[in-house]
């Protein structure tokens, strides 16, 4: 029924890719023709995925390991993904997480790592969460979740203290901007966690948060990231 529910609805409305606005191909919002221009990844560091020119460990993760085992991220941080994720954060564009998760999911699928026991995304101050009325991270990690069919925590982790957007603030004033900003209960004791965020910049949000998880008895931190800024 829910298949034939389906092809009915994409009959009558067929997907439409978000990026030329052409009839898209199969469930995505994607026509092919985009999906296969998409600024792909492609070589960077293991540790915090910084484009590299070959599959390596960077030197700054080398020096300082970060609290997290590995970084995992689909495309750049450059057109058109940098203005699908803006239209997600700033104008509801929720069609996009869908997408963009998705997206996310299939790549991992064909990774042959074990899965995490858990998924979570970097929480928003409450006031933020107000006042945006949705959090990117949550919305990403949805179909995230729903397709590697890993469990999404939403309570074992918040935001203590409201900051400023770490986009507004020059890297040097980013890691004390957040510091101390995230609690985590002891429910991820022993466990295998995936954090998951829209960008990745300076990686000081994700670095603070795997830190407050490690502290709290997680055994193992990594990072999904849809894009990451070069």
């Amino acid at each position: 029924m829910n298949n034939c529910l389906k092809i009915i609805h994409n009959y009558l409305l067929p997907p439409i890719c978000v990026t030329c606005g052409q009839e898209a191909e199969g469930v995505l919002d994607l026509c092919q023709g985009c999906r296969a221009a998409m600024p792909y990844l492609g070589y960077a560091c293991r540790r915090c995925a910084l484009p590299l020119t070959e599959s390596a460990v960077c030197g700054s993760c080398l020096k300082v390991p970060p609290p997290f085992e590995q970084t995992f991220s689909l495309f750049r941080y450059t057109h058109p993904i940098d203005h699908l994720i803006q239209q997600l954060k700033f104008n509801r564009r929720l069609v996009n997480a869908r997408l963009l998760g998705a997206l996310m999911a299939e790549s991992l699928r064909q990774q042959e790592q074990r899965l995490p026991d858990l998924i979570v995304p970097v929480p928003l101050h409450r006031r933020r969460l107000q006042a945006r009325g949705y959090n990117q991270a949550v919305e990403l990690a949805r179909p995230v979740s729903k397709f590697l069919g890993v469990p999404m925590a939403f309570s074992c982790c918040h935001r203590s203290r409201e900051t400023a957007v770490q986009s507004d603030l020059p890297a040097k004033e980013r890691e004390s901007n957040i510091k101390g900003a995230f609690e985590v209960s002891g429910v991820l004791a022993g466990k295998h966690v995936a954090v998951i965020d829209d960008v990745m910049t300076t990686g000081n949000t994700v670095t603070e948060l795997a830190q407050v998880m490690r502290d709290s008895g997680a055994q193992k931190v990594d990072v999904w990231v849809c894009a990451r800024v070069p």
